[in-house]
């Protein structure tokens, strides 16, 4: 026996089935479709920026998009929404990124003694 949730939040999953008469054989919450979007754009905007080329269809592109919009909405919960999940990540990464170049630096002094260097073993 499964027990329902008793707030309606935890029920609406906000999913795009598709047009009227026609359901899609995919389901997806609506934040889907624009987070894909601006993830395809910032991964083409980056190649171009690094190659300075464009191809006429992304594909490998359009792969990327699709895996690291499947890891962001895994994350997504109705309590954690998409901005709390990007913002965790981009402050874990720039906290990760501070901490590599900060390491702990010791400097010691040390001086021998003329006598103990001198000494015969």
């Amino acid at each position: 026996m499964r027990l329902r949730p008793d707030d309606d939040i935890y029920r609406a999953r906000l999913l795009f089935l598709g047009p009227r008469g026609f359901t899609l054989p995919f389901h997806l919450p609506y934040v889907a479709y624009p987070l894909f979007a601006v993830v395809l754009a910032t991964i083409m905007f980056l190649r171009f920026a690094l190659t300075g080329t464009v191809d006429l269809f992304p594909a490998i592109e359009i792969a990327l998009s699709i895996v690291l919009t499947s890891l962001i909405l895994r994350q997504v919960s109705p309590d954690r929404p998409v901005r709390a999940v990007l913002r965790t990540a981009m402050s874990d990464w720039k906290k990760d990124r501070v901490d590599e170049g900060s390491g702990i630096r010791m400097t010691v002094k040390v001086r021998i003694r003329e006598a103990l260097h001198d000494t015969p073993r």
